[in-house]
């Protein structure tokens, strides 16, 4: 993890330092302050730091990919701003959310000029390189939007199926991270193909991380999850495991569907323990794991150093929280 953490120094150094920049000062300061706040929250940052990582995979320095860094994260966060107003979220990362400190009105505003600032972030890219670039921003910018979208026509959809619930995470989660690390290849002159084998990681190792959530949800350790497991059972939200007991055991889920209570909980993970659901996501956790191994072998047979973004994949999936 040594990589990782190298690079979220060099991406916090950056943005830290960006934030004296004219950029992040104009006028009316309650138009930006939102921005800097949710920006300054902390986290991961797993999305800028796949770009850095994939510049520096194609042997170049991680300052090529900085604008493209800082480009995945401005749209991360503006769609984080804009999801926690849809949701009516009170927190994030224990801090109250954007529109709950400024107003929604601010933060639907606040929101869009992230958007736009994470073009011009953009447009910091060698010319050569920038067509290319907006072209990938583009299509991953509407593919999240639209997976933002079927998440909550789901919320009222009777009846999902395995393939549309795939097509839903891949597109609200797993893009980004693909787009991240294409950008991050371009940015260092790597290959067209080098980047779309590093895409594919990228969409297989988020439809992997994302089912692991899902798994997590209902069967983690909550001492290391950091929160009450069995939160989507609660809900009835249409997981792969919701999907494939629904499948499985249909009256199971009909006879708890208005219920909230812990006896809730327990009765449907005993149920997904006895049809095998458990163990159904498991298995295409991992085949979507697999997959992105795949990809990244393709890479690196393109010329590609894939050590980093390999060892980041395995920390990923052995993780417990």
């Amino acid at each position: 993890m040594n990589a990782v953490e190298r690079l979220q120094r060099r991406f916090l150094q950056s943005l830290e330092e960006g934030f004296g920049e004219p950029e992040w000062n104009r006028s009316p300061d309650r138009l930006y302050a939102p921005q800097r706040y949710i920006l300054g929250m902390g986290g991961k940052r797993l999305r800028p730091v796949l770009s850095l990582m994939a510049a520096e995979a194609m042997g170049g320095d991680a300052s090529l990919a900085l604008p493209a860094a800082h480009a995945v994260e401005r749209f991360h966060n503006f769609s984080l701003i804009h999801d926690d107003i849809m949701d009516e979220a009170p927190v994030r990362r224990g801090q109250p959310t954007v529109h709950q400190s400024w107003g929604q009105n601010t933060a639907i505003l606040s929101g869009d000029a992230l958007l736009v600032m994470a073009y011009s972030a953009l447009e910091k890219l060698p010319p050569a390189i920038l067509p290319e670039a907006l072209k990938v921003f583009n299509r991953t910018a509407l593919e999240v939007c639209e997976g933002q979208q079927w998440d909550m026509d789901f919320e009222t959809t009777e009846e999902v199926n395995e393939g549309q619930y795939l097509q839903m995470i891949r597109y609200k989660t797993s893009v980004l991270l693909g787009c991240a690390l294409e950008l991050g290849a371009l940015s260092a002159g790597g290959s067209k193909e080098i980047a779309r084998a590093l895409y594919a990681f990228g969409l297989e190792l988020g439809t992997s991380f994302q089912i692991h959530d899902d798994i997590l949800d209902a069967f983690g350790d909550p001492t290391l999850v950091g929160k009450q497991v069995g939160g989507d059972i609660r809900s009835n939200k249409k997981t792969l495991l919701y999907i494939h007991l629904a499948n499985a055991a249909p009256d199971v889920l009909s006879q708890w569907s208005s219920d909230r209570s812990d006896e809730k909980v327990d009765q449907i993970k005993k149920a997904m323990q006895s049809v095998g659901t458990d163990l159904y996501a498991e298995e295409k956790r991992k085949a979507h794991f697999d997959a992105a191994m795949e990809a990244l072998t393709q890479a690196q047979a393109l010329g590609c150093n894939t050590e980093d973004l390999a060892a980041l994949a395995q920390w990923i999936y052995t993780r417990v929280s």
